[in-house]
């Protein structure tokens, strides 16, 4: 894994530009559920990590914002000296439609984007901690979610990049 910045820029244009064909497989997937599209998932996450240092990118901190469960802000707020209602009025908001705990702003208010490291690291919520969710057993029904993050996660682009090499090269031998 390289120890260099990830460069987002780069991984972005590149993400745009297969979009309209990875998605086009992936709603394939989901629609047909292949059996072998798990263990080849399992191997493209691999992948995905040997080729990015996610410490070294960043950008889901600052563009996206991670889903929160009570006993991570609880945790979280102990930490810094605060209260749970403390940190909650100060932080967070409860969406409407899904009645998921979210940050209010973004980047994250724990995201130090001059250092481009997380503040809270150890105590980061599950949702960061296993973002991009790439290996899952409800791999067929996160294809949308792989679709709309493939320009936002680089690991998201190679992973699914190598499942589609796997999966269309094998029918194309």
């Amino acid at each position: 894994m390289s120890n260099a910045k990830v460069d987002i820029k780069k991984y972005r244009l590149r993400a745009y530009r297969k979009k309209k064909v990875l998605a086009a497989f992936m709603k394939k997937l989901e629609k047909k559920q292949p059996r072998e599209a798990r263990a080849i998932m399992k191997d493209a996450e691999k992948y995905a990590w040997s080729q990015i240092n996610c410490q070294k990118c960043g950008n889901c901190c600052m563009t996206m914002t991670p889903t929160w469960k009570k006993a991570e802000i609880k945790r979280v707020a102990e930490h810094l000296g605060m209260t749970y209602k403390e940190f909650f009025d100060k932080w967070l908001f409860v969406e409407e439609e899904s009645g998921d705990i979210c940050n209010r702003t973004t980047p994250c208010q724990f995201f130090d984007q001059r250092k481009g490291l997380c503040k809270i690291y150890d105590l980061r919520p599950n949702d960061c901690a296993t973002f991009p969710h790439l290996y899952r057993k409800d791999l067929f029904d996160q294809m949308e979610v792989y679709t709309n993050n493939l320009h936002r996660c680089p690991a998201t682009l190679v992973a699914i990049e190598y499942l589609h090499k796997e999966m269309v090269g094998k029918k194309k031998k």
